[in-house]
């Protein structure tokens, strides 16, 4: 038995709460997980976790030896990486998870010239605008743009992108132009489903950040379909500038309460824990840090 495999295996059991999904995410046979973590309890002559047909918890010991496997096994993994990766080039599958609309719309060029940049890492991107548990699907990186991080998120800022009020020439028309937050709740409001991102809609006045609580004419969980619905005169819609800048462009949309405009959302890579980045994860983080920057 390797030991420092056992450990690996181990705390990537413990992680995931399930032999079957440790062995799925290797890839080897659930049989083989079961044997090692035998092997590996053999060896220490203690019990590290307590298994059941519907849930597998660990040991007092399990956990304390929980602790200090992930320490060692940082360390082996930095010790290695720091001589290894001065002369190798980054390689390696690295997962990545995107939010839709600007996954698509601004990450996409970006990730594929990364890949033209760096051909010996096998990029896999995955678009969803769920929040995922990254331990358990795997994932490398997460891309999230948002106003208010979880607590206790390992986070790199990236850049940030504006919010922006906006409405078409044609409701304006109708309706006439608000000109102060505080009367958004006599419009139509297209907002996020409480499924998304229903939070209320926060502006700058008078120097201060105010929330108003609207009730939504539409809701859907996706940028694109309220900033459509918005383009088609249906309402008013606050939405990233990634999202509506062709629309406004077009003269599809305007922008409104300029004077009161949102807090810019924060652009960000969030990482399944804060053990040593491998250096396929470092230089995209990186890559995309630069390119954002620059087109801020």
């Amino acid at each position: 038995m390797n030991r420092l495999d056992a450990m690996g295996l181990f705390v990537r059991v413990a992680e995931l709460g399930s032999f079957s999904a440790a062995a799925n995410q290797l890839g080897v046979a659930r049989s083989v997980v079961t044997r090692q973590i035998a092997a590996l309890e053999e060896h220490l002559g203690i019990k590290l976790m307590v298994r059941s047909t519907r849930r597998l918890s660990l040991t007092s010991a399990g956990s304390a030896y929980l602790d200090k496997c992930r320490v060692i096994l940082e360390l082996v993994e930095e010790a290695e990486a720091g001589v290894m990766e001065e002369r190798l080039t980054p390689s390696g599958p690295l997962r990545v998870s995107l939010p839709l609309s600007f996954g698509l719309r601004r990450l996409v060029p970006l990730l594929l010239e990364f890949s033209q940049t760096y051909p010996q890492i096998n990029l896999a991107m995955d678009f969803s605008d769920r929040q995922l548990n990254l331990i358990e699907e795997g994932i490398d990186l997460s891309i999230r743009i948002t106003a208010q991080l979880n607590p206790g998120e390992i986070v790199r800022k990236l850049g940030n992108c504006r919010l922006l009020c906006v409405v078409a020439p044609a409701y304006l028309a109708r309706h006439g132009r608000p000109q102060h937050p505080g009367e958004l709740d006599r419009y139509a409001c297209l907002g996020y489903s409480p499924q998304a991102n229903n939070r209320p809609w926060t502006f700058q006045v008078d120097g201060q950040l105010q929330s108003f609580y609207l009730p939504l004419r539409l809701q859907a969980n996706n940028g694109d379909a309220l900033a459509e619905a918005a383009a088609q005169g249906l309402g008013i819609a606050v939405q990233p500038d990634f999202i509506v800048a062709d629309l406004l462009a077009a003269g599809k949309l305007e922008t409104l309460l300029e004077a009161f405009e949102p807090p810019a959302l924060g652009i960000y890579a969030v990482l399944p824990s804060n053990r040593y980045l491998p250096q396929r994860v470092r230089v995209l983080i990186e890559f995309l840090s630069s390119r954002l920057a620059s087109a801020a």
